[in-house]
């Protein structure tokens, strides 16, 4: 998504209009209809204002709600997935090469605390999140299978338990997986394909 300008429909009535910034390669609101960002580089060092800070949530009325100002272990380079889990909202994102990896951050709209843990699994597509429990998966490209990789919570880190090639109705399509309260939503062809945490 580039710098278009973003509508809130709720209940199919126009609501609000308001630009959430440049190269959107994540978003998922919240129970609250709040919407959670992630960029791409372009955006990120595009010197578009909203963009810039790599991670962006943004309440109904399009002021931002929380920019993570320095409580990220490193600076965000592109987002890869999102997820909400309760009144949480998970991202993951990438970091530079050598000198950071792979992140799943956890942010607690309510109070603005934001915790960030090395993820699990390099580059995923799909995230979904249920207590200490999540599901990560990573397509194949141009293959109907993803590698699904279940991890817990386990002192302060984020361990795989259990990985796993799929198969899928189609292709997994990039940045398609949509995470709600452990229960991941991937599009793969023409079909979306539930996977639970």
């Amino acid at each position: 998504m580039d710098s278009e300008r973003f509508c809130v429909l709720p209940d199919g009535t126009l609501e609000d209009c308001f630009c959430i910034g440049d190269d959107v390669d994540v978003l998922v609101t919240d129970r609250e209809g709040s919407i959670w960002t992630a960029y791409g580089d372009e955006g990120i060092y595009g010197g578009h204002p909203q963009s810039a800070a790599g991670l962006a949530g943004w309440n109904q009325r399009g002021e931002i709600a929380l920019v993570p100002d320095g409580r990220l272990p490193k600076s965000p380079l592109a987002g890869f997935s999102a997820a909400t889990d309760g009144d949480h909202v998970w991202l993951a994102w990438y970091s530079r090469p050598g000198r950071g990896g792979t992140f799943l951050t956890r942010i607690e709209p309510e109070t603005g605390a934001v915790t960030s843990w090395p993820s699990p699994v390099s580059s995923p597509d799909g995230l979904a999140v249920r207590g200490h429990r999540a599901v990560l998966t990573r397509r194949y490209h141009n293959k109907r299978s993803t590698e699904v990789t279940r991890a817990e919570l386990i002192d302060g880190c984020w361990t795989a338990t259990d990985r796993q090639k799929t198969e899928v109705p189609g292709p997994v399509v990039l940045r398609c997986g949509q995470g709600r309260d452990g229960t991941l939503w991937l599009r793969a062809g023409d079909a979306w394909f539930r996977i639970e945490a």
